[in-house]
């Protein structure tokens, strides 16, 4: 089982195969090119995790890690200033921590209710437009999107989050590097052989 911090901060547990054929070398630009941007519309979003294989509940339960952390307001900058789709109180209340210039590096939760806790409340602030990221924010109501039912059944059920988190970390768990990467199965997980 893993008891990592995503369990120390209240969440599920899961299984790790072992056997996992990781990267020998980290790559930046491995990360840039396929992550979507904190300012991603869901059609994007949808489509960069497609490419891994994964679907509109896998994108929408992975994106509930967003209930723990902190984001500089460089990446949500755009989000509270001028965007419709954050709820205005949120947004106003978020302007003392991130000037329209300056103070990129300031952090504000990425989750306001309980962001040291693992649970669903990204999700009802989803539903409630009180989300830091454009991105996140795209996730509930942008055109009536495919994951608008799966985050309002998520703020609703905690279990039913959990279960399928733990699921897309599995799946997750099975993806592999790139074609021509040199891959190990690693003795310590923290460290090339």
């Amino acid at each position: 089982m893993v008891h990592g911090m995503v369990t120390q901060l209240g969440g599920p547990s899961w299984k790790v195969a072992l056997g996992r054929h990781d990267a020998r070398t980290a790559s930046i630009d491995a990360v840039v090119n396929n992550l979507p941007s904190p300012g991603s519309d869901v059609a994007t979003l949808v489509s960069k995790f497609g490419a891994k294989g994964l679907d509109a509940r896998d994108l929408t339960a992975l994106s509930g890690a967003h209930t723990v952390g902190r984001a500089r307001c460089v990446n949500f900058r755009d989000h509270i200033y001028g965007d419709p789709t954050a709820d205005a109180a949120f947004a106003a209340a978020l302007r003392g921590v991130c000037p329209r210039a300056g103070g990129d590096g300031n952090l504000a939760p990425l989750e306001a209710q309980r962001p040291d806790t693992f649970d669903n409340g990204y999700f009802t602030d989803l539903v409630a437009r009180r989300v830091l990221l454009k991105s996140d924010q795209a996730l509930f109501g942008e055109g009536g999107g495919a994951t608008d039912a799966i985050v309002r059944a998520y703020a609703a059920n905690k279990t039913a989050f959990f279960d399928d988190f733990v699921n897309v970390m599995v799946k997750m768990g099975g993806l592999r590097p790139g074609a021509g990467t040199v891959v190990e199965v690693r003795r310590n997980c923290r460290r090339v052989n």
